[in-house]
């Protein structure tokens, strides 16, 4: 077992503890035999036990929900994942780091290489863009090595983690056309909206139907459009993502369109996936097509892909609330403390 300099195991703060994201980490850090789920936060002030906020995890924590600021949890922890909204997130990234702590942030805040796109996309000054060049994009699929050093690490959107799982080998090896438009067609589960009700997530509005929402202009598109340049310093091929909501509890499934520079077989084209993905122990490849519900409750992402002549579909399955969120900052933390990155997440 991994542990502190005291012989004891490795303590991690959850902040925003009461969100669907927050409540996938936790259940995944109390099975972890390095990492000790050592204080949960949240804005409310009546401490509830954490099993009465998430009764999924009712007799495995004595823990309760405290209103901690940074600074405290600071005291108390070697590391913490923050399940914050963009903007308060990275204040409290801000004062953990100033205390020594290790982060992985699951909000937005340091995701973006280029401030200006994200003060553009997110409407906002950023809090703390000092600590921007040095946070890790925590895709541990492609860049483990900056993750096991870095202080911050800024786990990646659900949409972007299909999309560039599917696509991200292709555009490092040069194979899609430069000049052409990527286009990402994707559909998620309600669970990626979050916990906190609004009319779009009520159940009359999703139950049968099937909608795109925020067409050309969802936060997540710069997102994927950096991580398809080589070295996230450029703004990758031009990209056009459609996020679609599906009345299903968890899953997203991200069809991605891309013109290759000269034509491929499909086998050749599946082969160069897997010989990507060789070493990532969450990457499945096969010619089978990707469907939500086999990688459902796993950190598991499925991934197919057809030639039609010169372009390429490439599909991928993740659950969006695992693979799209706590299971990847889960495998980041094992990275950043030096542990099996599959530690305690099969």
């Amino acid at each position: 077992m991994t542990r502190t300099t005291n012989g004891q195991p490795l303590r991690v703060g959850v902040f925003g503890a009461t969100g669907y994201t927050a409540r996938e980490a936790i259940d995944i850090l109390l099975r972890h035999p390095a990492f000790e789920v050592a204080c949960v936060t949240s804005r409310r002030e009546d401490r509830p036990a954490l099993g009465e906020v998430h009764p999924s995890l009712a007799g495995r924590s004595g823990l309760v929900v405290e209103a901690l600021d940074a600074r405290e949890v600071a005291q108390r922890c070697d590391a913490a994942l923050c399940c914050l909204p963009h903007a308060a997130s990275a204040a409290a990234v801000r004062e953990l780091v100033d205390g020594g702590v290790r982060v992985v942030d699951l909000s937005a805040d340091f995701r973006l290489r280029n401030l200006p796109t994200y003060e553009r996309w997110y409407d906002t000054t950023h809090p703390a863009p000092g600590l921007l060049e040095g946070a890790a994009y925590g895709m541990p699929e492609f860049f483990a090595g900056a993750i096991r050093e870095a202080a911050v690490v800024a786990n990646p959107g659900c949409y972007p983690t299909s999309a560039l799982l599917a696509l991200r080998p292709l555009a490092v090896d040069g194979l899609l056309d430069p000049d052409a438009t990527v286009i990402v067609d994707a559909k998620s589960g309600v669970t990626g909206a979050g916990r906190s009700a609004s009319d779009a997530t009520h159940f009359p509005e999703t139950n049968e139907n099937f909608k795109a929402y925020k067409v050309g202009a969802h936060r997540h598109q710069p997102e994927i459009r950096q991580g398809l340049s080589k070295t996230l310093g450029d703004d990758g091929p031009a990209v056009l993502f459609t996020p679609h909501l599906v009345p299903m509890n968890r899953g997203i499934l991200a069809t991605c369109y891309a013109t290759l520079r000269a034509p491929m077989s499909q086998d050749d084209l599946l082969a160069r996936l897997a010989s990507a993905h060789e070493a990532n122990p969450f990457v499945r490849i096969g010619e089978r097509l990707p469907e939500t519900k086999h990688v459902a409750g796993t950190n598991y992402a499925d991934i197919s892909a057809r030639v039609e002549g010169r372009t390429a579909i490439v599909i991928c399955a993740i659950d969006n609330l695992l693979k799209g969120a706590s299971g990847t900052a889960v495998q980041n933390l094992n990275i950043m403390f030096g542990l099996d990155e599959a530690t305690a997440l099969r």
